[in-house]
């Protein structure tokens, strides 16, 4: 049976899907499979490390986010931080070329999970990926209400909504 497509909400100005930060990345994931989750992503020049190559940190933080992500899939509302994240740069990630995003949970017991992200080119070509362990947030720093009043929500027929592009 197939997978419905839902989207995942955004925050208003988180770094990589905060949709109102100026100079945030502004992608929307969506659930793409019962365990993954799926970005399409056009990095701009502004984020070029070495000439026509996207840089190594912005890389990481496409990984990192995608792997938070994937652990929301039923509760959007369930944030873990990354524990660990080990990274495998494979190959430049180019500017100005699509890339797909791409997590999915590898396993899941109590406070902790274990998920692995990709970044690939339109042509399937792997750049970068990374096996990364999460754990929930500490108590300390959980929103139980009030998420949607501080810009954590489905931003419909915002910038960037639509699977396969980006603000």
């Amino acid at each position: 049976m197939p997978h419905t497509v839902i989207q995942q909400p955004n925050s208003s100005l988180c770094f990589v899907c905060g949709l109102e930060n100026p100079v945030g990345l502004k992608l929307v994931f969506y659930e793409t499979g019962p365990d993954e989750v799926t970005a399409i992503y056009t990095p701009p020049k502004h984020f070029q490390g070495y000439p026509g190559v996207l840089h190594g940190g912005i890389v990481a933080s496409l990984l990192d986010e995608v792997g938070g992500r994937v652990v929301m899939i039923g509760d959007h509302n369930h944030f873990m931080m990354t524990a660990k994240m080990e990274i495998k740069y494979r190959h430049p990630t180019p500017l100005d070329n699509p890339l797909t995003v791409y997590e999915r949970l590898v396993k899941r017991r109590g406070r902790l999970a274990l998920a692995h992200a990709e970044i690939r080119l339109a042509d399937g070509r792997l750049t970068a990926e990374a096996e990364l362990t999460l754990a929930d947030l500490p108590d300390e720093f959980r929103v139980e209400d009030g998420l949607e009043d501080l810009g954590w929500k489905v931003y419909a027929g915002g910038p960037g909504v639509g699977l396969g592009s980006n603000g």
